[in-house]
């Protein structure tokens, strides 16, 4: 059973809903580095940058990672527990966990036992994780070194796949899960005046996805050429099928009014698993100052 995740709340409401992995506060660190996933603060889990702690609870809808997530086995019938390791150099791995009281070491054992009878980690979690990870059955999402406390990283990175691991934490008890790994993605700044060069070149606009989150009374004072308009305030609408209408692997370019929302949408698509992202910096307002002076400003 694999859920989903969650992104960080800017200012507006919209942003509040999007929504990007549920990493709790028992296993993250340090709020992330420019360009990394997500660390999360003691409430909810988010982006940050330098934002404010997460809404404390997910959206009405919540929002579900069709994609690489829907194609993962199942991890019921082969979670075991194990303490392997293996080279965790430019990867990134997709963990679930539950989390118990350093004390309940009677709990701990018997859902190690469950578990090892068959029984689902995720479904564990929603009824016994003392994590705020439990309302996605423990799914943490995506996550690279230096996002989490030592102990769990640790653990989580020298784990097989599938296989059960368990680490104590100062949270507590950690049964924690690596359903699948991938090498890192990239997520990167693009200046406006090198965003406009490659549009001068007809095959960019072929191959390259460009997504705009301004609202449609923005888009309609100044705008460019290929992108596709998802107002942000319409994430309901368009965020469950975004792996439907956008091709993970192809490179994608996501901008906003001065950048900053741009910025939030571009960590959401990294975390849904989009490989290569880039938001323009500064928004369409810096790249109608430094780019093209023919596009309003407003």
């Amino acid at each position: 059973m694999l859920r989903a995740s969650h992104l960080p709340p800017i200012a507006t409401p919209a942003l509040t809903a999007l929504g990007i992995s549920k990493m709790p506060l028992a296993c993250l660190s340090s709020p992330l580095k420019p360009h990394k996933i997500s660390t999360f603060p003691p409430s909810r889990t988010s982006l940050p940058l330098t934002f404010k702690p997460f809404s404390p609870r997910p959206s009405s809808w919540s929002l579900k990672r069709l994609s690489p997530m829907a194609d993962l086995p199942s991890p019921k019938a082969a979670a075991s527990f194990s303490s392997e390791s293996s080279s965790s150099n430019g990867r990134e791995i997709l963990v679930q966990h539950l989390l118990v009281k350093e004390n309940d070491q009677k709990l701990l054992l018997d859902l190690q036992q469950r578990i090892s009878g068959g029984e689902d980690l995720s479904d564990l979690a929603v009824e016994y994780s003392i994590c705020p990870s439990k309302e996605e059955g423990g799914m943490l999402g995506w996550v690279r070194k230096g996002q989490m406390v030592p102990e769990f990283e640790e653990a989580a990175f020298s784990a097989p796949l599938n296989k059960v691991v368990r680490c104590k934490t100062k949270f507590g008890w950690h049964l924690l899960q690596v359903l699948s790994e991938r090498e890192e993605s990239l997520l990167q700044e693009i200046q406006p005046e090198e965003l406009h060069s490659r549009m001068q070149d007809p095959s960019f606009l072929d191959e390259a996805q460009l997504i705009d989150v301004r609202e449609p009374n923005e888009v309609a004072q100044a705008s460019l050429p290929g992108f596709q308009v998802l107002p942000l305030q319409q994430f309901g609408s368009w965020g469950p099928e975004i792996t439907s209408k956008f091709d993970p692997q192809k490179d994608t370019y996501v901008m906003c009014h001065h950048g900053m929302r741009s910025l939030q949408v571009a960590k959401w698509l990294q975390m849904q698993g989009f490989r290569k992202v880039f938001n323009l910096s500064g928004g369409i307002h810096a790249y109608a100052l430094k780019a093209d002076q023919t596009v309003p400003t407003y």
